[in-house]
């Protein structure tokens, strides 16, 4: 079915935005949110088709028809379609496509819109072709995994950097995967079950070094257990391996039980690599022992 139409000029066919235009004049768009609600502009929502145009459901699908062909509660003897593709407002009076609603992942308490991400990811120069994922790691914590076709060197870390610019840090990809074509189905479109799993060159901005002491040999093998992680260098980030505030949590316990040292969350914040972390360890158990020997020397006086 037709839904929409827009004239486009020049500078539409360079910009990344998929920009749908707005409704034909027999038919009505609504962008809604989970409870039926209209959302304001710029606000993401399920895109809802009403009017002349819409059918009266599928042919033998009784129960998809009840699903996806509702009563517009705006419109009194109307019916709305429910698409299942997800869509903006914008403020000139376009829609803005962003995905499906089934491309929508929940991630630590947070609604991500995956197809939000690759729009901003694909307006990135150098970037030719991407697409991102939310993977579940060896402890069954989900990812936000990003795969990108690069026209030369790719540098994971400038490309977050330059995604933190447009998106919240808990929508930023911390695991980069470059590929050399993007796999796509029978029909042409993109096969994201085709997709490779992360390995662990992947997991890291940084050049892999290894640990140099005890202590920093402690910390990456307990890092590499709590993540799931087969390799961690001295001077990867926590939270760029998939760290985050519930395993900081486990990770103050584990410090606490194995190298019997006192550590608190936000120091684990603060030093969120093997280097600065085991560093500051050596710092806390110095102070710690010159204490006790100006306590002890105190007691003899």
């Amino acid at each position: 079915m037709h839904v929409t139409y827009k004239e486009l000029n020049a500078e539409d066919m360079l910009n990344p935005v998929s920009m749908i235009g707005s409704a034909i004049p027999t038919l009505g768009c609504y962008i809604l949110d989970d409870n039926l609600n209209l959302v304001p502009v710029g606000v993401i929502g399920e895109l809802c088709v009403g009017g002349a145009g819409v059918a009266r459901g599928y042919l033998n699908r009784e129960e998809l028809t009840r699903e996806k062909f509702i009563e517009n509660p705006f419109v009194a003897t109307d019916r709305l379609y429910r698409s299942g593709d997800l869509g903006r407002w914008l403020a000139d009076g376009n829609i803005e496509y962003i995905g499906r609603k089934d491309n929508q992942v929940k991630i630590r308490g947070y609604r991500i819109e995956l197809g939000e991400i690759e729009n901003v990811l694909s307006s990135i120069p150098g970037i030719s072709q991407c697409c991102v994922l939310a993977k579940a790691d060896a402890g069954g914590n989900k990812r936000l995994v990003g795969y990108v076709i690069s026209e030369g060197k790719l540098d994971k870390g400038d490309l977050q950097q330059q995604l933190k610019l447009s998106l919240p840090e808990y929508m930023v990809p911390m695991i980069w995967v470059e590929l050399e074509e993007i796999p796509l189905t029978s029909n042409g479109k993109l096969d994201r079950k085709a997709l490779p799993d992360p390995d662990s060159s992947d997991l890291s901005t940084k050049e892999y070094v290894g640990p140099r002491t005890d202590t920093e040999k402690q910390l990456t093998e307990i890092w590499q257990n709590l993540l799931g992680v087969e390799k961690v260098g001295i001077y990867d980030n926590f939270f760029e391996l998939g760290g985050h505030s519930l395993l900081v949590t486990r990770l103050v316990s584990i410090i606490r039980d194995e190298l019997s040292i006192e550590i608190s969350i936000r120091e684990i914040f603060k030093f969120s690599t093997v280097d600065e972390l085991s560093s500051y360890l050596h710092y806390k158990i110095i102070n710690f022992n010159d204490s006790i020997d100006e306590y002890s020397m105190n007691i003899e006086l």
